[in-house]
């Protein structure tokens, strides 16, 4: 199986400017991912979308060369992931090379095991699974969320099965973590989507895993959970 890696680092982030190229202990963040897709030995080829010449310069100085910009309509706060890694690959369908599957590597995630991969690698490879994704344990169960109604009465969101009332009895609940998508071509294509209709999930159980960075006060968690998950090494 041929799968692109695609490594999405728009420079116009608002919440914290300048958080690609900003650096994270020793290296910049998007450094972190760069050189977890150079490790990753299935993965055919590695392209980063970037619409920042800094961005560019700063991946080439961490032994990445970036050989086009983002299309400069791909680069809004309106567009998406689905429309940048599209766009990647009809640029390599333009060079003759035809991918069967994309690997997303958001570069807001700089820690990934390299083992929930191959789980998800092996996933794919299986004729009725058409996508797979990176989950964690839902902080707040779905039994626990609420809305409100037309009168403006709380409500629940989820009917909770009767006779089902201690936490501890809960199904288990996920949510996405953002840090793993792999995602076959033809149903990316054709479905427009990373979750397609036959999406399976591999459960990503550390904290240090599930971090994903879009506020200072991200960043500051992260710097923490980085850190004692060092320790433990």
């Amino acid at each position: 199986m041929r799968v692109l890696a695609v490594i999405p680092a728009r420079s116009g982030s608002k919440r914290l400017p300048g958080k690609n190229i900003r650096l994270l202990f020793d290296k910049p963040l998007i450094a972190w991912s760069i050189e977890f897709a150079k490790s990753i030995t299935w993965f055919t080829d590695i392209q980063i979308s970037t619409d920042s010449m800094d961005i560019a310069a700063v991946c080439y100085n961490h032994g990445f060369e970036v050989p086009r910009l983002r299309p400069a309509e791909l680069a809004t706060d309106e567009a998406t992931s689905i429309d940048v890694v599209l766009d990647i690959l009809s640029w390599k369908h333009s060079k003759g090379q035809v991918f069967d599957a994309v690997a997303l590597l958001q570069p807001t995630t700089p820690i990934r095991f390299p083992q929930r991969w191959t789980v998800a690698f092996d996933l794919l490879n299986n004729n009725d699974c058409e996508g797979v994704i990176g989950v964690c344990l839902a902080d707040t169960h779905p039994y626990l969320t609420f809305k409100n109604s037309a009168d403006g009465f709380l409500e629940s969101w989820v009917t909770r099965p009767a006779g089902v009332i201690r936490s501890q009895d809960y199904p288990p609940a996920y949510a996405v973590n953002g840090a793993l998508y792999l995602t076959k071509v033809a149903s990316l294509v054709e479905q427009r989507t990373f979750f397609p209709m036959k999406c399976r999930s591999v459960l990503c159980p550390e904290r240090v895993e599930n971090i994903d960075i879009d506020t200072l006060f991200d960043w500051r968690v992260a710097e923490m959970l980085i850190v004692d998950w060092m320790a433990k090494k």
